[in-house]
């Protein structure tokens, strides 16, 4: 089940986006820079910012299955650009669609707001999460100096499918991302 993420969610979020963050992070860059106990405090922080954004602003959806907080995305628009800033599966739930599912919802909130083009940027060690995104169809920005850390990618969203079939044609996939 794909649902809004409300302020209750905060702990289940941070615990969720911590793990699979040293999933992709380890070996790349270091422990501290996704365990320490500042960068625990800004994840909290900013999930918190994020659930308390105006629906005008952006949104966290939370994948849940049996009681339990399985993936959350958030994306926000400012300055007139949407963006997909974060969307994390637990790593003990990758391959079972959860990633597809979140990303489907995106896709059907990004089209009720009349949203054309989204951008993403994705770390650039975790092909896991760059061969998902480009399966759904983004696509990486040529003219995008590279950052050396990540790359940054478009989705051009399309109109919203015809009434009655809400989806957006993007069935799962079982290629989770582990992360942005």
């Amino acid at each position: 089940m794909i649902r809004d993420a409300s302020p209750t969610d905060l702990a289940a979020i941070a615990a969720l986006h911590t793990r699979a963050r040293a999933t992709y992070y380890q070996g790349h860059i270091p422990e501290e820079a996704y365990l320490g106990d500042a960068e625990l405090d800004r994840t909290r922080e900013g999930w918190s910012r994020a659930i308390a954004r105006d629906a005008a602003e952006g949104g966290v959806l939370c994948a849940e299955q049996d009681g339990e907080l399985t993936g959350v995305a958030a994306f926000r628009t400012q300055d007139g650009e949407t963006a997909l800033t974060q969307l994390h599966v637990d790593p003990v739930h990758w391959r079972r669609g959860t990633g597809a599912a979140l990303h489907a919802a995106c896709l059907d909130a990004w089209r009720r707001a009349g949203i054309s083009r989204v951008r993403l940027e994705v770390y650039e060690h975790n092909l896991r999460a760059q061969a998902f995104y480009a399966a759904q169809g983004w696509l990486a920005d040529p003219s995008a100096p590279r950052s050396g850390t990540h790359r940054i990618l478009w989705l051009q969203v399309g109109p919203m499918p015809p009434s009655g079939n809400e989806r957006s044609g993007n069935e799962p996939s079982g290629n989770e991302p582990s992360g942005e």
